[in-house]
């Protein structure tokens, strides 16, 4: 009887799972994803780009999972977690029999190792191995902007399958922290192999394994066919991320058949991926920001309200909105999407006026642009979810500048040249574009890890405020969700009053695909999941 109500249960388990693709999955083949650029690397404790975390999606795995088309959170490689009244204690008990791609077993001290490796200050402790982790090569950005060594004491590996994080102060996102893309857990041996090379050699516990990158083309990965998932994928035998630039070549690259996903197409070849029999598109409001900012570690921009502001009121974000994005986006005026708690509907936005940009810009001792020295305006050689043509918006950006009398140029690099050169906020670097996908649904993931250049150098804006920063650690550490929002509330009127950046836009997010494509969502917070993809042969 027993054995009978077993095997009634799986089949009941499997029946649910090919009712969730509508189908009965298939077996095999290889799915080509085309991309608007290549990765920087491909190690996610190290990384801040999407086209680096959207191959590290299907290599690693985290404690804990973002479900499907949502930022709830599931169990991962933990199958569950305790937390202590206090708030300061997370117990993580650990999925067994789990292997990394180099078949050495994920453990406690694996997960102690890959976490651990990011603090400052190594208060850790293994239970088999003492691992002798080497310094940081560079400083991991995500763990440094999100202010972690000032919110992990200890992590302590109780026993193979137990793991104990320890805190110093209650931080009220922790747990959704801890499924992000920094906190993925990574093979310590395939890591002290080759520290330095591991970004290009990674080995994680994911549906699927790395086998080969040919840098600026593609991204080879297959399937993990030891995989622990107790159903489901994954299904395809070999995935590829190809670096396309051109939106417009990669969508006519997948009406050939060339690719199986468009990534970032142009806006207006949507209509056309519409009319296409062979095409579908699958579609997702964006949990996303593109903004310009400063560079406010430089002079006139660090310490002149009224030169920020005139710049503000000169740029035409509808017009941009209307004309590059197409319908796939709506004009931004908090730097956090609208469907996110804390948003804050009192502000109105910068509101395009040339007239009281002119006024202002004399006001701030540039009258009619006299006395300014030619801006460099940064713009991004690659689409990102949250702008679908960098250098068409810079460009449409320089023009409104003129309008007011500022004259500017577009200074552009590769994506990795860019990235590594903004951070470091150069002297001859006056505005920047950049955005962000919300990496976790908490709005400290947009408010702190973008704009408190208080909590840490690694933030990109450098923006400097100390009411805003005490208003952030409080965020931080205030549990009630109705108390944070009025924080986060009151922040974004700190930010918009003082026009640390100008946000342009929220954007819609539209995939196109090959028909045969089944089972692939967009995620809200970028991610590409292949794991339960599969192809309709």
């Amino acid at each position: 009887m027993k054995k009978t109500m077993i095997l009634l249960a799986m089949v009941f388990s499997l029946l649910m799972v090919v009712s969730a693709f509508g189908a009965e999955p298939k077996m095999g083949g290889t799915l080509v994803f085309g991309r608007g650029g290549d990765s920087v690397g491909l190690d996610p404790a190290y990384e801040t780009d999407g086209n680096s975390f959207l191959v590290c999606d299907n290599i690693y795995e985290a404690l804990v999972f973002y479900k499907d088309e949502s930022t709830a959170l599931e169990p991962g490689l933990a199958t569950s977690w305790s937390i202590t009244p206090d708030g300061k204690t997370y117990t993580f008990y650990l999925r067994r029999g789990v292997k990394f791609h180099d078949g050495t077993p994920f453990n406690a001290d694996a997960v102690v190792f890959s976490i651990g490796r990011m603090m400052k200050d190594r208060n850790l402790k293994f239970t088999n191995k003492n691992w002798n982790i080497p310094p940081q090569d560079r400083p991991p950005e995500y763990w440094v902007s999100m202010e972690m060594d000032d919110t992990i004491s200890s992590i302590e590996a109780v026993s193979d399958s137990v793991v104990v994080f320890r805190l110093k102060r209650v931080e009220a996102p922790f747990m959704a922290n801890m499924g992000m893309d920094f906190a993925d857990i990574i093979s310590p041996t395939a890591f002290m192999k080759d520290p330095k090379g591991f970004l290009r050699n990674p080995v994680g516990t994911g549906p699927y394994k790395f086998v080969n990158w040919v840098r600026d083309d593609r991204i080879i990965l297959e399937a993990n066919k030891d995989y622990w998932g107790q159903y489901g994928g994954p299904y395809l035998d070999k995935v590829i991320f190809r670096a396309i630039p051109e939106n417009s070549v990669r969508f006519l690259e997948l009406k050939a058949g060339n690719i199986h996903i468009c990534q970032f197409p142009n806006p207006a070849d949507i209509p056309m991926a519409e009319r296409d029999p062979n095409l579908k598109i699958p579609s997702q409001p964006g949990m996303n920001i593109g903004y310009l900012s400063f560079n406010h570690t430089k002079e006139p921009w660090k310490s002149n309200l009224k030169l920020r502001r005139a710049i503000a009121h000169a740029i035409n974000r509808k017009a941009i909105v209307d004309n590059i994005y197409q319908g796939m986006g709506q004009v931004a005026k908090n730097p956090i999407p609208p469907t996110m708690w804390g948003y804050n509907t009192a502000i109105p936005g910068y509101k395009y006026d040339p007239e009281l940009a002119k006024k202002l810009l004399a006001e701030a001792g540039y009258p009619e642009g006299k006395g300014l020295d030619e801006v460099t305006l940064w713009s991004m050689p690659v689409p990102r979810p949250y702008n679908p043509e960098g250098l068409k918006v810079g460009i449409a950006m320089i023009g409104d500048l003129k309008k007011i009398g500022v004259t500017a140029r577009i200074v552009s690099y590769d994506w990795g040249t860019y990235l590594k050169r903004q951070r470091e906020q150069p002297k001859d670097m006056d505005l920047f574009q950049l955005g962000w996908t919300g990496d976790n649904g908490d709005p400290d993931n947009f408010l702190a890890v973008l704009f408190d250049g208080l909590a840490s150098p690694a933030i990109r804006t450098q923006w400097h405020n100390k009411a805003y920063h005490d208003l952030i650690l409080q965020g931080k550490t205030t549990i009630d969700q109705a108390k944070r929002a009025k924080i986060y509330e009151e922040a974004l009127q700190i930010l918009f009053d003082d026009v640390a950046a100008i946000s342009i836009a929220h954007s819609t997010v539209k995939w196109p695909a090959r028909k045969n494509v089944m089972n692939f969502k967009l995620h809200p917070t970028g991610g590409v999941r292949m794991k339960n993809v599969w192809l309709d042969k």
